[in-house]
């Protein structure tokens, strides 16, 4: 023990090693602040551990541990007290004195490396400041594991980094291990999504990161998000305690906490289920009604409603296939219980897909009693709804968007007026086409044959009864009129794409990337232009779209399918965000295929 303790400490005091290991230089008893004296801002610092850093031969049952402060504390997250690897229950542990001891329920494994992290569990008792985090590393055999590995857990889409995702080890390279055991060891990623699983095997290992809900170490495909390496790994590094990398910084400390090398890159996702059949059903109007599958790609055969002509029945899936849309086009009441029959293939109690008939009945919904039919007439009971749009910003880009509440049996195209307004007040009439939305065939896109002018009013006008939906209802008229931004203070972004070799969805992002302000969907090398953009911070994500789906998929763990790359357009600064100023043209040049190398 003597040897192994010289080895990687010097023969010191334990509380002088660890204050200088937490970086704290000065030590300070909170209990009793002297009144009126300045505010303690200085975390807690270790004076004593037991079992002492490294030791061997750790009893392996009624295991006690004991960590010992300088000042009372208390243990702000226990989930944060994490032991790897981790047993069947978390660690329990009670205040005693200036300590923390921990024990566990069930007995240690014998032979082998664990470490209890502190990190993110513990702060003093007055004030609140949070112990930096500390690793305490035992052995219930002979020997030290001495073997290391770091890295990164991100968002897929966002590739925003992920606080308390746990990092999983597998010595047991089987599919099924994650879904079934307990890894062989585990670690928490901290604020910047970072980890460092220290002290384990030189072995070969699966790994993986899960967002683990239930706290049990184990992946549930239902709730939870998975990342995954594609091929099987094995540690290189030593640990040696001096790397930064085994240093527990503030988490505010953005400089060294960017500053640690990782060697692990881990993209979280949420698996869509593989195990297909009807989970809803709902009757939202007399002619209208959904069902919606377990998993994504449903596959039906055929589809029918008791006592309506096929052809009478219009059926329109979302772009994932897993939520279908039906409407009866026929005018005439509908009976108050509909009959919807979907033949299509579901997943059987061995989990193959076979064909299926399953049979739902649709309920019509309820009107509310006790009310007048005149005076709560709604307008959808009497007319086409529509809704007819245009924004200032993006109308360049999408054109006008003409969204009816059903689908239509008739329809009078051409006789939608657009004109135009200069700023001598003279009138034209332009012309445009129309499209109908690939997704939504209720949706259709009108675009001006004409390039919009800045000064100019644009007018669209949907002219009195031309359009007739299901329900044997004619449109009202609306117009809507629209110009381009004429702030002076907006600037424009030109981003000249090259190296393009594939299919690409490119978004303008905010500053927080969690919204889409702009999309163009790209093959070939092009200048995209995104005009009005106000004074801000933005970003830009590229998304590979491999399947040429025009969608962001997600991974399949079991297939070894990592969900498509996505990439952030990083500055010469190593920046993701594009710092856009008030009334400026701003050009960068982006090689696609050097991003995606």
């Amino acid at each position: 023990m003597k040897k192994f303790l010289s080895r990687f400490f010097p023969i010191i005091p334990v509380s002088i090693i660890l204050g200088m290991t937490i970086f704290s230089h000065s030590c300070a008893n909170t209990t009793t602040p002297p009144t009126g004296g300045p505010k303690d801002t200085i975390p807690p610092v270790i004076t004593e551990i037991f079992p002492v850093i490294g030791q061997t031969q750790v009893p392996v049952h009624k295991t006690q541990l004991k960590i010992m402060f300088n000042e009372y504390v208390t243990v702000k997250d226990p989930k944060s007290l994490f032991l790897s690897p981790p047993l069947e229950k978390a660690p329990k542990f009670r205040l005693k004195g200036k300590g923390v001891l921990v024990t566990f329920e069930s007995d240690l494994d014998s032979n082998k490396t664990y470490t209890l992290d502190l990190t993110n569990a513990i702060g003093d008792n007055n004030e609140g400041n949070m112990f930096p985090g500390f690793t305490l590393v035992f052995s219930t055999g002979d020997v030290i594991d001495t073997m290391m590995v770091t890295g990164l857990v991100q968002d897929c889409n966002s590739l925003k980094p992920l606080k308390g995702a746990t990092v999983m080890l597998y010595k047991d390279h089987a599919d099924s291990a994650v879904f079934l055991k307990r890894p062989d060891a585990a670690v928490k990623t901290d604020e910047w999504g970072f980890f460092c699983l220290r002290n384990i095997q030189d072995t070969i290992y699966r790994m993986y990161a899960i967002i683990d809900e239930n706290n049990n170490n184990k992946y549930d495909p239902e709730t939870e998000k998975i990342a995954f390496i594609d091929s099987l790994f094995k540690p290189v590094n030593f640990v040696i305690d001096s790397l930064p990398e085994l240093q527990k910084y503030d988490m505010k400390d953005t400089v060294n906490c960017l500053a640690r090398k990782t060697e692990v890159e881990l993209n979280i996702f949420k698996e869509k289920p593989s195990k297909q059949m009807i989970v809803n059903k709902e009757r939202v109007g007399e002619r209208t009604a959904y069902i919606t599958f377990m998993a994504p790609y449903a596959q039906i055969d055929s589809i029918w409603v008791t006592g309506v002509p096929a052809e009478n029945l219009i059926t329109q899936f979302n772009i994932m296939q897993d939520s279908l849309e039906i409407w009866v086009n026929d005018p005439k009441p509908q009976p108050d219980t509909m009959f919807l029959n979907v033949k299509y293939l579901k997943t059987d109690t061995l989990g193959m897909l076979n064909s299926f008939t399953e049979e739902l009945k649709l309920l019509k919904p309820k009107k509310t009693a006790g009310k007048s039919s005149t005076k709560d007439t709604k307008k959808e009971d009497t007319l086409a709804v529509f809704k007819l749009e245009a924004k200032p910003e993006t109308v360049e880009q999408y054109g006008f968007t003409i969204e009816f509440t059903y689908p239509l049996v008739e329809s009078a195209f051409d006789s939608l007026v657009f004109r135009s307004i200069n700023p001598r007040q003279q009138e034209n009439i332009g012309k445009y086409s129309v499209v109908q939305d690939s997704l939504n065939l209720r949706k259709y896109v009108v675009t001006p044959a004409e390039k919009l002018q800045p000064g100019y009013e644009y007018f669209l006008k949907v002219p009195h009864r031309k359009f007739r939906d299901i329900n044997g209802f004619y449109n009202d008229s609306s117009e809507v009129k629209v110009t381009l931004p004429n702030d002076d203070k907006l600037s424009t972004l030109f981003l000249n794409l090259s190296n393009v070799n594939n299919k690409y969805i490119v978004d303008l992002l905010n500053e927080k990337r969690d919204k889409v302000l702009r999309q163009y969907i790209v093959e070939n090398d092009q200048t995209l232009t995104f005009p009005y953009l106000k004074a801000g911070k933005y970003s830009i994500r590229i998304t590979e779209d491999l399947n040429r789906n025009g969608i962001v998929d997600t991974g399949i763990l079991l297939e070894k399918k990592q969900p498509e790359k996505v990439r952030f357009y990083k500055l010469e600064d190593g920046t993701f965000l594009i710092d856009i100023p008030e009334m400026m043209e701003i050009e960068q040049n982006l090689d696609v295929q050097a991003m995606f190398e």
